[in-house]
């Protein structure tokens, strides 16, 4: 089994996500009914994201198949991804889809996790990051600034994290938004961003890790960290990570560091835990990336436990297969540049 990205890989991502971005059924439905008006199919709803079980799924296969397609350009399936690019990614559709948030009842719609991948979908797009993406991006652009102006209008009010290991995860939504204001060179965002998880996270200390719940996709001790490892310097992180987690050079707590075992993958929320030993993976490496070289000797081998656990059951059953393939490779690969 192979531990990097590679092109068969990638190819299989992309057609894992190229068989569920256009699937409208079975879907899982954000929306608030405030009159029979408003009773509408997904693709009445959302013109773009319709697909993939929900909209934040349909989201993160999109830049599932844009990241596969930048890190492959001569993929099989490059042809099909740009022509489903350029027949969704429309002024049109997206004029639809920016109406859809302009609602009053979508004022919480997909906060946090939508918002922050729908960025990081923009920041695989930019054409100073993927030639390939300058229309695509264009057209884009307007989706991704009214999210940019929610989190600007949120943030302000969101006084305490979410420290769930699920969508509602403060951590992962600023993680992502980072690299999307970095790579768009969006100075104000960037600092709102900084400035809160600071806010949020620079006090705390001996994480008490009582994790994985059972329908966790995320870890809220490591989602913690890798952000704060965007968020800091590398000398000011490596001090905040050893008051954090301080026996984690030692390869404690040792639950942190042991895949986590899924026993039905048919049910969605149990599904969940495979997406957490491939976000387990990704964490761990942007941490060990910002720490200095051999800091944490027990991390390389975890890693790749949890990646070995979960990459056989990115495809299978339609409750991980509609997400999985995203996690995957953000654990395979994950540094943008």
């Amino acid at each position: 089994m192979s531990l990097a990205l590679t092109k068969e890989l990638a190819s299989h991502f992309a057609r894992t996500a190229l068989g569920h971005v256009t699937r409208e059924y079975p879907n899982k439905l954000d929306h608030v009914l405030t009159g029979p008006e408003d009773v509408k199919s997904p693709r009445e709803l959302h013109p773009i994201f319709f697909g993939s079980f929900d909209w934040h799924s349909c989201v993160h296969g999109y830049w599932t198949l844009a990241r596969c397609l930048r890190r492959f350009p001569d993929l099989a399936e490059a042809d099909t991804i740009r022509a489903l690019f350029d027949a969704q990614f429309t002024p049109e559709n997206v004029a639809g889809e920016v109406a859809y948030l302009a609602r009053p009842s979508a004022r919480g719609f997909e906060r946090p996790y939508g918002w922050a991948w729908l960025l990081k979908l923009q920041s695989e797009l930019l054409p100073h990051r993927n030639p390939d993406g300058a229309g695509w991006s264009q057209y884009l652009q307007p989706l991704a600034d009214a999210f940019v102006q929610r989190f600007r209008d949120f943030l302000p009010l969101a006084t305490y994290p979410v420290r769930g290991g699920t969508h509602g995860n403060s951590a992962f939504a600023i993680t992502l938004a980072l690299d999307y204001a970095r790579v768009n060179r969006d100075s104000r965002l960037q600092a709102l961003l900084i400035e809160k998880a600071r806010d949020w996270y620079d006090s705390d200390t001996g994480c008490n890790v009582f994790e994985p719940s059972q329908d966790d996709f995320l870890s809220p001790a490591l989602i913690e960290a890798a952000s704060m490892s965007a968020a800091l310097d590398a000398a000011d992180f490596t001090s905040w990570f050893d008051a954090f987690l301080p026996d984690a050079r030692r390869g404690r707590p040792v639950h942190l560091f042991t895949p986590a075992t899924v026993s039905d993958r048919s049910d969605g929320k149990i599904a969940h835990l495979d997406g957490l030993n491939l976000s387990r993976a990704w964490c761990w490496k942007l941490i060990a990336s910002a720490m200095p070289e051999g800091a944490l000797p027990e991390v390389c081998a975890r890693i790749e436990r949890h990646i070995e656990t979960a990459l056989p059951h990115v495809t299978g059953d339609y409750m991980g297969e509609h997400w999985l393939a995203s996690f995957a490779l953000l654990a395979l690969d994950p540094y943008p540049d």
